[in-house]
């Protein structure tokens, strides 16, 4: 595959390329990566387009969201990673102040099984630990669950370093890798 991938955080600068991946056929459109980031009262908004909007306001506000992958400068993929106190009901540990959350990749259909995921993965690592994160978490499913695959698979954390902590509900491990 031509082309070495860059990573840039998502920012008003580049939110069309972020908006342009999501849009795209067999994205993640339906909820604009706000699962775990909708407060209460933006749970209650259904309206059409209102997890658009509400990411888009995050963005705006300067508020970590998460990576852009580029490949010749064409946005290939995705990966939600901010500090934990930006998202709702993760599960995990509360008690120390510099985690961040892995919460979330997407990589289009025609590009997985291509280790791009991996690359996401450590790459959120390093955007986490250059902004002072001493622990990534992650909440990763086993390759055979039926939901949450958005998440990632709890085998490509192994590989990346990242050790089970726990369980949050039925799917979720709670996966750690200390940054520091």
């Amino acid at each position: 595959m031509p082309g070495k991938l860059t990573f840039r955080p998502v920012t008003a600068s580049n939110v069309g390329d972020f908006e342009a991946l999501f849009g795209a056929p067999g994205a993640p459109k339906y909820c604009w990566c706000m699962a775990w980031r909708a407060t209460s009262e933006e749970l209650k908004d259904t309206r059409s387009g209102s997890r658009h909007r509400q990411m888009l306001g995050r963005i705006q506000g300067k508020v970590q969201v998460g990576l852009l992958a580029y490949r010749d400068a064409m946005p290939v993929g995705w990966v939600s990673v901010a500090p934990k106190e930006t998202f709702r009901s993760l599960g995990g540990s509360a008690d120390e102040l510099k985690v961040w959350s892995l919460t979330c990749m997407f990589v289009p259909r025609s590009l997985r099984k291509t280790g791009l995921s991996a690359e996401l993965i450590a790459a959120a690592a390093e955007y986490a630990r250059e902004k002072g994160a001493a622990v990534l978490e992650a909440y990763p499913v086993d390759p055979d669950s039926p939901s949450y695959r958005f998440m990632g698979f709890v085998p490509a954390f192994e590989r990346q370093g990242f050790e089970a902590v726990g369980r949050e509900g039925k799917r979720r491990h709670v996966m750690r890798l200390t940054l520091d």
